[in-house]
This record gives C-alpha cells, structure tokens and sequence, in this order.
C-alpha cells in the first residue's frame, strides 16, 4: 500500500535477497535471513569464487617464481653450483669461538683430533684468513728485517716489492694444490677424505708461522732457524698425525705416505726460512 510518497512492505514472507511479487498486486514482501547479517564473511556464501585468498587461474606469477639463475632455483645443480656464492656458504658459516678453538687445535699438534671435531662442519673462513694474514706478515717481517739490517750496517735500503707476490703465490699455492693432490692420492688408496676438509686441515697448520714470523724479528741467525725448526715440526704433526687415522686404510704404504706428508710441510718452513730471513747485504 502507498502512504505519501513512501512503500510499505507487508507479510515478509520471501527469503533471500531477491524481492519476490506477491499475489496481490502493489504490494511486495521481503524476509532476510537474520543469522547472516551479523555474519562476515557469511559461512556459507554460495554462488560465489571459492578459495578468494589465492591468484586468479590466468594470472601471471613470473615474478613470484625463482629466477633461474638464483641459489633457490631448483633447476640450479651439477657442476654449474661450484660457481655460485650459495655452494661456498656453508663453509663460511662458522663463530670466532669455532675458529679460536681450531687454532688452538693446531697448536697442539700432539691431540691427532682435528678432523674428528671438523669433520661435520669443515669450514673455509679460518684458513683463508690465515693465508692472508701470513701473506702481509711474511712481507711486512721480511721487509723490516733487511731493513733493519742494512739500517745496522749504514748502508741504502730498497723495498723489495716481490715479497708480497711471492708470499701470496705461496702459501695460497700450496694450501690449494698440496691438499688437491693429497686428495687424489687418497682417493687412488681408497682411503676416507674429503677435500673440504683437506683444505681445512691444511689452512689451519699454516697458523704457526704467524708468531714464528714475528720472532724472527730478533737479529740472531741462529734463534731465526731454531724458531723455523719449532714451527715446521709443530705444523708438520699436526697435518701427519690427524691424517695418519684416515691413511692407515690405503695398505701397507701408509707410512710412506705419511713421512711424505711430514717432509712436505717441514720443507716449507725452511723454504720461508731460506727465501724470507736469509739476509745479505
């Protein structure tokens, strides 16, 4: 019925949303259901696109995909890892508490219990910077040294600047091709290694000579060898006696190889003995 200019809406008697015509004409009756208004979004809402929260079927999620050249692409394997920063990673991931307690390791060569405690978790870090370390020590050391020497002496002192160079060609040659072999000679004597851990245990033995450098500051030839001697022995046991447990399965040339090993690090002390402190003016 019509009262002014306003619509009255007699016997509610439709449910939905959709006005329904009732039979007497001019009026029409409307029912919502009361236990959907208060409710959002309704529980039972049909008719409607299911699963709203997620993409549209035809949407484009190219930038939502890993790109192919990225570490969590999972196309990303084989031999082109080795060339990424996410496959050096793990060997970098250690605390300054994991290095100082390896370095105190190499300290005492007598333990033989290096690669046991490294061997879940070789790492990379300590043996590179102990390689750069030895690099400017061996450069800088060695240069005061024939400083001081032609300074005692009243006589003309030039730089030497190849003393960087050679410091860096060897103690990153050896800690890099000396552990490459070893592992290949491991390998032929199916002997257990791995070259991570190789490479972890080599970078660690060179830390003696740090403060072996160091001392040799002090002017008196036979001090300089008897602290070179020291610390190619010191390094030389660490690196036989923690690969002796994991050489002794190669046969009967175990010890061969084990002497090998020994001489091999004792002569580079001598070499840095020979090269880097053997002064002539």
């Amino acid at each position: 019925m019509m009262s002014g200019n306003y619509t009255t809406i007699d016997n509610q008697n439709v449910s939905g949303s959709v006005p329904a015509v009732s039979d007497s004409p001019g009026q029409v009756s409307v029912k919502f259901n009361d236990t959907s208004l208060q409710t959002f979004p309704p529980s039972g809402a049909q008719g409607k696109i299911s699963a709203a929260a997620g993409p549209p079927r035809d949407a484009d999620d190219t930038f939502s995909k890993p790109a192919s050249g990225s570490p969590e692409s999972p196309s990303s394997g084989g031999w082109f890892k080795m060339f990424t920063v996410a496959a050096y990673r793990p060997y970098f991931d250690v605390d300054t508490s994991d290095v100082l307690e390896r370095i105190k390791d190499s300290l005492l060569p007598f333990n033989g219990s290096f690669n046991e405690k490294t061997a879940n978790n070789p790492d990379l870090y300590g043996p590179f910077w102990i390689c750069t370390t030895l690099i400017f020590v061996a450069a800088s050391i060695g240069t005061f040294v024939t400083y001081l020497a032609h300074k005692l002496q009243h006589k003309e002192w030039n730089y030497d600047i190849n003393l960087v160079t050679w410091s860096a060609g060897v103690f990153y040659g050896y800690v890099l091709i000396v552990p490459l072999c070893l592992y290949v000679i491991l390998k032929y004597f199916s002997a257990p290694s791995t070259l991570v851990q190789l490479f972890c245990l080599y970078g660690y033995s060179l830390f003696v000579f740090i403060p072996a450098m160091c001392l040799s500051v002090i002017p008196v030839e036979l001090f300089r060898w008897v602290i070179t001697g020291v610390a190619g022995i010191m390094s030389a046991m660490f690196v036989a006696l923690n690969l002796r447990n994991h050489i002794v399965s190669a046969g009967e040339r175990w010890f061969l190889i084990v002497v090998g090993i020994f001489l091999l690090q004792l002569a580079l002390s001598f070499v840095l003995k020979l090269y880097l402190f053997n002064v002539s003016v």
